[in-house]
């Protein structure tokens, strides 16, 4: 079952894209630019995300597309990615085939050149991560393969960890020498 925040996911990407949302029976249409503004939707698109789950807006559905969001919403529906594009589509719970994509009627996508229709990002969570992971990495010893030297200061020999492998396997068998 698709859940009300990948309903959302789903329509923020296809947005990016210059999708449209048609709202009360495909008499009006939004177009929310832009769709995402730092770490979060914008305010546009928040305010086409309420309007779509409104009960006042009639049967609201993405451009190209033959399901309405109210039914997206059901248990009868979930999320896929699209093989060609590598979209989120909906499909439905139990069957094997989704629906036509809405990449089917855009001639310029997929294309690799651009940069692909994302989620917010919260950067200050990503950056505490990477920076936890350093705290708990300079806890740790280096091993003397790693440190760093001194000037005039040799490195310790280094064992190669695939010697033993090397030395188990067989020889070649042939007659010429190797130089």
């Amino acid at each position: 079952m698709a859940s009300a925040n990948e309903v959302k996911k789903y329509l923020a990407h296809w947005l990016q894209l210059g999708r449209k949302i048609y709202i009360h029976n495909g008499d009006r249409s939004l177009s929310p630019s832009p769709v995402i503004e730092g770490n979060r939707y914008s305010k546009a698109f928040e305010d086409c995300w309420q309007t779509v789950v409104s009960d006042d807006s009639g049967d609201c559905y993405l451009e190209d597309t033959d399901q309405t969001i109210a039914e997206l919403l059901t248990p009868k529906w979930d999320m896929i990615l699209c093989c060609r594009c590598v979209m989120p589509i909906p499909m439905t719970v139990g069957s094997m085939e989704s629906k036509t994509c809405p990449c089917i009627n855009l001639s310029t996508w997929p294309n690799l050149d651009l940069p692909l229709p994302r989620s917010p990002v919260d950067n200050q969570a990503i950056l505490s991560r990477i920076g936890e992971r350093l705290t708990q990495a300079s806890e740790k010893p280096i091993p003397a393969e790693q440190a760093i030297l001194e000037p005039g200061e040799t490195p310790p020999p280094v064992s190669n960890p695939n010697s033993e492998l090397l030395d188990n396997l067989p020889k070649c068998q042939c007659s010429h020498q190797v130089a």
